[in-house]
């Protein structure tokens, strides 16, 4: 049965903020914000750092489970420290989520970009898997965080004519990089709204 990832408001080719759940050998639960890509039907790619026990733990079990969630305090605790064991549920996903899917690898391949902050060729893996079932506990749509930039860069624009010139070159730098990761990652309802707050910057006579 194919499984339809739209229904949580994902687009193939776009990267979403996720909550990825895993175990180990002796069952140790473990979460990390990780991004999902969705290439399409029920496939996902996810781009993982060496050294983390979620890749640890996703090459040693072949399995894990995509959280999706916008509660804030997940995403933060399964950042800064392992969460409590009591915050999973007994398939390894997280208590309280709006919905969840688990997935089995397909393939591994090492890879890296320019872009990245480690220079290494065997730093990160891109994990290739398979959807094998969703859960919806409420109606949810998968969080991306181009949207926040969109309004972050709108809520700079608003202010643009009433700052001081070191702040108007602050808010420059900041819409470079927002419009930097939008176009990376967002939907084209966000690379368009970025387009047109850079043709309102470029009107008031600066160069984003």
């Amino acid at each position: 049965m194919e499984i339809e990832l739209s229904l949580i408001g994902m687009e193939k080719g776009r990267q979403y903020e996720t909550i990825v759940t895993t175990n180990n050998y002796e069952n140790i639960k473990n979460a990390a914000p990780i991004g999902v890509i969705y290439a399409g039907e029920d496939k996902i790619l996810n781009r993982i750092f060496k050294g983390s026990h979620t890749l640890e733990n996703i090459i040693s079990q072949g399995e894990f489970v995509v959280n999706i969630t916008h509660n804030p305090e997940l995403f933060t605790l399964s950042t800064i420290g392992n969460l409590p064991q009591d915050y999973f549920n007994e398939d390894n996903s997280l208590k309280g989520v709006e919905a969840y899917f688990k997935c089995e690898v397909i393939s591994l391949k090492e890879a890296v970009t320019q872009s990245d902050p480690i220079r290494n060729s065997s730093a990160a893996m891109v994990i290739k898997s398979k959807v094998t079932e969703l859960i919806i506990k409420k109606p949810t749509k998968t969080m991306n965080r181009a949207f926040s930039y969109v309004i972050e860069s709108l809520a700079n624009l608003s202010r643009f004519d009433i700052v001081e010139k070191d702040k108007k070159e602050e808010y420059l730098k900041r819409f470079k990089e927002a419009n930097r990761v939008v176009a990376k990652v967002g939907r084209r309802e966000d690379i368009k709204a970025m387009g047109e707050i850079k043709k309102e910057l470029i009107k008031k006579g600066y160069e984003p």
